[in-house]
C-alpha cells in the first residue's frame, strides 16, 4: 500500500511510503478488536468503590429482643442489612477489572484497526516536522491542514518529542502517541490516523528483516 508523503501544508512532496500489506491489508477481525477495546477500558477503571458490611457499620451488637414469645419476627442486632443504616448485602468491594488478553490477540486487534483505517482511506503520512518551542497554535494549524476539519485525529511519532507533546496535550480532538504506545482503542477512537514519515517507515523494518 503506497501512501503519499505530505508536508506540513498538506502538499505532496513527491515521496511515498510503502505500508506492508501483512499489516494494513489483512481481513479485520472484529471480535479481536472488541476484546482489545474491552480490556483497555476495563484497565482504566480504578475499582475503588466500596460498601460496608454489617460487620463494618456502626451500631450496637446487642440482640434487639428475645428470640421467642414476642409475636414478631426474629431479630439480631441493629446492624442487620434489613434496617436503615445497616450493612449492605453483597455490595461492591475494591477490586481490579483488568483481565488477561493473549499477545497474539492484541496484535491481531491492532492490525485489524490499522486495516480498517487503510480501507477507509483515513491514513495520512506527513514529513517529519520539528517545533522550536511548545506552541499549541502552530501544531493545531498543521493538524487542521492535514485532516481538513475538526474530526478526532491520532498523531503517531517514532519517538517522544517534548515540544510536540506539550503543543498537542491541550487539543481535545487530538491525541499524540509514539508508535510503541499505539493501541487498538486509540486507533478505533480516531477518525484520522496521521503518521510522521519516520514512524511510517518503521513498519517496513520487520518486513525487510524477514526478507
Amino acid at each position: 500500500m503506497q501512501v503519499d508523503v505530505l508536508n506540513s501544508k498538506g502538499v505532496k512532496t513527491g515521496r511515498s511510503v510503502e505500508l506492508p500489506d501483512e499489516i494494513f491489508g489483512i481481513e479485520p477481525n472484529d471480535h479481536c478488536i472488541y476484546l482489545a477495546v474491552k480490556q483497555y477500558l476495563a484497565a482504566q477503571r480504578q475499582g475503588t468503590h466500596s460498601t460496608k458490611t454489617r460487620a463494618e457499620v456502626h451500631g450496637s451488637s446487642k440482640k434487639l429482643h428475645r428470640q421467642k414469645g414476642t409475636g414478631g419476627s426474629r431479630k439480631g442486632n441493629i446492624r442487620n442489612p434489613l434496617y436503615k443504616g445497616g450493612g449492605t448485602i453483597n455490595g461492591p468491594k475494591p477490586h481490579d477489572y483488568d483481565f488477561k488478553l493473549n499477545r497474539k490477540v492484541k496484535d491481531l486487534a491492532k492490525m485489524s484497526a490499522l486495516a480498517y483505517k487503510a480501507k477507509e482511506g483515513r491514513i495520512v503520512v506527513v514529513e517529519d516536522f520539528n517545533l522550536s518551542a511548545p506552541k499549541t497554535k502552530d501544531f493545531s494549524a498543521v493538524l487542521n491542514t492535514l485532516k481538513g476539519d475538526n474530526r478526532k485525529s491520532l498523531v503517531v511519532l517514532p519517538e517522544y518529542d517534548t515540544n510536540v507533546y506539550l503543543s498537542a496535550r491541550n487539543l481535545q480532538s487530538n491525541k499524540t502517541v509514539i508508535l510503541s504506545d499505539m493501541n487498538t482503542y486509540d486507533l478505533m477512537n480516531s477518525n484520522v490516523l496521521i503518521f510522521t514519515e519516520s514512524a511510517a517507515k518503521l513498519f517496513q523494518e520487520p518486513v525487510e528483516a524477514e526478507a
